[in-house]
């Protein structure tokens, strides 16, 4: 059994669960996955795939599991509650083999249901993808790797940068995820002194004693397209009903859901001030910092303040130079996510499961990196364009 625990997933899904329960527990939504990996097979791991899924159905929180999300300090008793009666059900997600080789899977459910499945469902289609296809893994040259990243950042005279694990939905497996943690904080230590900040999955984190780490994803602001009182105002809604919901807590904003124009459009001199810093996940990072640190000098805000979270698709090499790049500009913290977690010397598995409808219409992102963006409705995705004021990327 892959998943053994419901709190094997990343910790940015119960603080949007949380919301969803409070704020919005009547929406209806839809997900669909996407390999973006060319040529890849999945379909003659079909069946197992579902006996994982099915077993992952079957599991609930524990009294200890329940204890761990209680002891958050942004989480309320009443979510910890519904927790406690919580079970994921199989009737909200299909899993198809399809004639081309390839898989389709969908979820479509009650979003307050539904919203737990991707994680743990992304972390069963790699491990048993590379179950199969290398039955017999390169370990040592997966921990030689790992110790070349290790050097390299404290080899690195930047004893500010610091790094956290961002790399469940694409790991190689659960063991070798929790391998690459001990040997994280065993190489870099953890804070306050150490290199090694914390990890987005929440199991780990707390059977490690490490910080979980998370706010909100896409699937958040994409809903709120569907759910705010106009389109054009959804991203504007879905910051506010977040600080509605967190008062001031858990205040990092995603910038990429409309690309970095329209949220520098909306994100005001109130949210400047109102949340702590934002996370970059598309687009050219050193291009997107620059803005975010003169947004935030326009808006009489001191960038020192703030933080600015880099997400998307990080190396140690690439961490480094964009530290050298915001040093002492604004606070800085990263998220590396495949690099860490499926870097053995095997070509990693580009797959996601996105939000592609809420409540019976079609949302969708516009990000910075045009290959990001899952939408099958053209004609949305027009509109959208034009609401937003986005030009058609060329």
């Amino acid at each position: 059994m892959i998943i053994s625990s419901l709190l094997d997933t990343d910790l940015y899904k119960f603080t949007m669960m949380q919301a969803v329960l409070h704020q919005f527990p009547g929406a209806q939504v839809a997900y669909k996955f996407k390999c973006r990996t060319p040529g890849v097979k999945l379909a003659p791991f079909v069946d197992e795939i579902r006996a994982e899924i099915k077993a992952l159905c079957q599991l609930q929180f524990s009294e200890d599991e329940l204890s761990v999300v209680r002891a958050m300090r942004f989480i309320k008793s009443d979510f910890v509650d519904f927790l406690g009666l919580f079970k994921l059900n199989e009737k909200y997600i299909t899993v198809t083999a399809l004639p081309n080789g390839e898989i389709d899977i969908h979820i479509h459910g009650p979003w307050l249901h539904t919203i737990l499945f991707e994680i743990p469902v992304l972390s069963i289609v790699n491990e048993v993808y590379f179950r199969h296809t290398q039955p017999m893994p390169d370990f040592e040259e997966g921990r030689r790797r790992l110790a070349v990243k290790i050097d390299q950042l404290n080899a690195a005279d930047l004893p500010d940068l610091k790094i956290a694990d961002y790399g469940t939905r694409r790991r190689f497996s659960k063991a070798w995820h929790q391998e690459v943690l001990q040997v994280l904080v065993d190489g870099l230590g953890t804070l306050p002194a150490g290199r090694f900040t914390g990890t987005s999955n929440v199991l780990f984190a707390s059977s490690m004693g490490i910080t979980p780490l998370g706010t909100m994803a896409h699937e958040y602001l994409q809903a709120c397209q569907a759910l705010g009182p106009r389109l054009r105002d959804s991203q504007v809604f879905g910051f506010e009903t977040w600080a509605r919901e967190y008062r001031g807590d858990l205040g990092i904003a995603l910038s990429d859901v409309y690309g970095v124009e329209p949220f520098l459009r909306d994100f005001d001199m109130y949210f400047c001030k109102l949340f702590d810093g934002a996370r970059h996940d598309s687009g050219d990072p050193f291009t997107w910092g620059e803005r975010m640190i003169e947004h935030y000098k326009s808006n009489r805000v001191d960038p020192l303040t703030k933080i600015l979270i880099f997400s998307d698709g990080l190396t140690v090499p690439r961490t480094i130079e964009l530290y050298k790049r915001f040093q002492g500009r604004c606070q800085l913290a990263f998220g590396i996510g495949t690099n860490l977690t499926n870097d053995l010397g095997y070509e990693p598995l580009q797959i996601v499961i996105k939000m592609v409808e809420c409540n019976g219409q079609p949302v969708a992102k516009l990000s910075d990196t045009p290959s990001k963006n899952m939408c099958e409705d053209t004609n949305y995705l027009a509109y959208l364009r034009q609401v937003f004021d986005i030009a058609q990327p060329t």
